[in-house]
């Protein structure tokens, strides 16, 4: 599982976006956001680089959260 602060993300669009994108590497997973926090969780295998790459191309930076 990746928790991951995502800067930019506010509204619903912002969510698909970011959803669409890592699931575009596993169509299998699980994404849950807080647009209020700007938190992003992914429950994936794929790995982190990865999944934080696609959310970037998608336009939105984003960190690791240390859970």
């Amino acid at each position: 599982m990746h928790h991951l602060k995502v800067t930019g993300m506010s509204c619903g669009h912002c969510v698909s976006a970011i959803e669409k994108a890592v699931k575009a590497l596993d169509s299998q997973a699980e994404v849950s956001a807080d647009v209020a926090t700007g938190e992003v969780t992914v429950k994936s295998e794929t790995e982190f680089a990865a999944i934080s790459d696609a959310i970037r191309e998608a336009g939105y930076e984003n960190q690791a959260i240390n859970a």
